[in-house]
């Protein structure tokens, strides 16, 4: 045996140990839920508990098989294959109560797993307020923490041996120089968000504790499950909808800017301490304030001027005609903010929509939220420095010759300095989601759908967003279904994470196997 093939068995055990150890986290979690699924009746619980012994043995079979392997932190290439296998993984066993129960057949079930990990929203189910209790919280729970990602619990668990993880999951977010101690962070602003909006849909919008917690958890997650048929459309309190649009663009929000804006507020108490006590001027006072790192972060503001002029446009050119000045304003404000952030939540149904309009959300969905956030499309952190560049190039023909420019971003409380790497993401990240949205715009184009609406769909499918105009549905043909269970899992992992891992995969058995 070669000694390289020996140094891929290796890396391979390593592999397998961190994907057996995140299966049998996931094992857990279904253990839980199969208990609370006693409420619902045997033949749940047994969808559940049965899931749960089925995922905790392939885990064991994972740790078997890796054993005699030191403990060691993964390189990036061993970690991307391990957020594949782990992210398909638990795509494929997700999905085993909704089969068990009798709800849905394989590709279904397939389907409404992978729009929950990816926190997409999509849904198979044409009646979800019929559905027992258990499988209304396990959609949710997906999406929850799915939102969250496996390299956050991964590094909290197992500290810089998750580090690699952590990287290819596509994730930069390092708030404070310990990485184990930022995933913490990160972990912390994620579990009081959703409490915060627990208690606000129940105390101000009268929500029950079921409703509020899995609304206020597919929200922070900008997933879009919902326990009713038709959506937040089902609740007609505004208190309901200001809620729903705030957890979600807190989800949509990078939780670097989350964090920025945390010190700052802790900051603004200590240098008004410091005014008062006559150590500072106010002139002082207003500087240290402008100074703060979250102020100079660019994407709050990008997102704030979209959210505006979209608003606007929508409430303007439809919105006002079909549902009058009041209806209208928070219709069109709502379905930006859903489509923006990635959730998919609806309060109204898009039949009605003009062609306009209906190209509007579409653009928000490809946009997507902040970079380091819940929320997938092409990201504002993304189209802000795309935008910067081409106005630096106009600026550059006006400067003297050998002028050079460089450009820097805040992204949470760091300045960082766009590079050439940076440039290379934008174009490539940016390349690789209009090369997959077109090819699955002309598929499903293949199956004679129209034209507006596969520009529409697809886009909701790729972005992770969730909403829908009609294609997505049980009754739709196997090879819409497949692709857009491909299109979610690859919009959610950015495309490189399973393409890499695949090649390398095949290209690392082949080796293996060689005679």
């Amino acid at each position: 045996m070669s000694s390289y093939r020996n140094f891929l068995i290796l890396r391979y055990k390593l592999i397998f140990r961190n994907t057996g150890n995140s299966t049998i986290g996931l094992a857990i979690l279904i253990f839980i839920i199969s208990f609370i699924a006693l409420v619902d009746g045997y033949q749940i619980f047994l969808a559940f508990f049965s899931t749960a012994i089925l995922t905790f043995l392939i885990g064991e079979f994972f740790r078997i098989i890796s054993r005699g392997e030191r403990k060691k932190e993964l390189n990036l290439q061993d970690a991307t294959v391990t957020v594949f296998l782990v992210w398909t993984l638990a795509i494929f066993l997700s999905s085993l109560p909704f089969i068990f129960a009798g709800f849905l057949n394989f590709t279904q079930a397939i389907f409404e797993s992978t729009s929950g990990w990816t926190g997409t929203g999509l849904t198979m189910f044409s009646e979800v307020e019929n559905l027992p209790r258990a499988i209304l919280l396990w959609r949710s729970i997906t999406q929850y923490v799915g939102g969250a990602g496996f390299a956050t619990i991964t590094v909290i668990i197992a500290g810089s041996v998750g580090a690699g993880i952590y990287q290819a999951e596509g994730r930069t977010d390092n708030l404070v120089p310990n990485l184990r101690e930022s995933a913490k962070i990160i972990l912390r602003i994620y579990l009081s968000w959703a409490i915060i909006g627990i208690i606000l849909l129940m105390t101000i919008g009268k929500l029950s504790f079921f409703d509020a917690l899995n609304h206020s958890l597919t929200a922070l997650a900008t997933g879009g499950f919902s326990t009713k048929n038709l959506s937040i459309g089902s609740y007609s309190s505004l208190s309901v909808h200001i809620i729903i649009m705030l957890l979600m663009i807190m989800g949509a929000t990078g939780f670097g800017v989350h964090y920025a804006a945390l010190l700052m507020f802790k900051n603004f108490f200590r240098y008004r301490k410091e005014l008062k006590k006559g150590e500072i001027t106010k002139f002082e006072f207003k500087e240290k304030i402008r100074s703060e790192p979250f102020l100079k972060n660019p994407e709050p503001k990008v997102m704030f001027i979209i959210l505006t002029i979209f608003s606007i446009l929508l409430f303007l050119f439809s919105l006002l005609e079909i549902y009058g000045v009041k209806d209208g304003i928070i219709n069109s404000i709502f379905q930006s903010i859903s489509s923006l952030t990635g959730t998919g939540f609806s309060t109204v149904s898009f039949t009605k929509w003009n062609s306009f309009c209906l190209l509007l959300i579409t653009l928000l969905m490809i946009f997507g939220g902040m970079m380091d956030s819940t929320s997938s499309g092409l990201k504002l952190f993304r189209i802000y420095i795309a935008f910067e560049l081409v106005f630096n190039q106009i600026k550059s023909f006006f400067k003297p010759s050998g002028t050079t420019f460089y450009l820097e971003v805040y992204k949470g409380i760091s300045r960082k300095k766009i590079d050439l790497d940076a440039i290379k993401n934008v174009v490539v990240v940016t390349t690789a989601y209009f090369v997959t949205y077109f090819v699955g715009v002309f598929i499903l184009l293949g199956y004679g759908y129209a034209l507006p609406d596969v520009l529409f769909e697809f886009a909701s499918t790729l972005s992770n967003v969730g909403l829908s105009i009609g294609i997505t549905s049980a009754q739709a043909p196997l090879g819409v279904i497949w692709t857009q269970i491909i299109a979610m899992y690859l919009g959610r992992l950015e495309f490189f994470v399973i393409i890499n891992s695949f090649i390398k995969i095949l290209r690392d058995l082949k080796e293996i196997v060689a005679p």
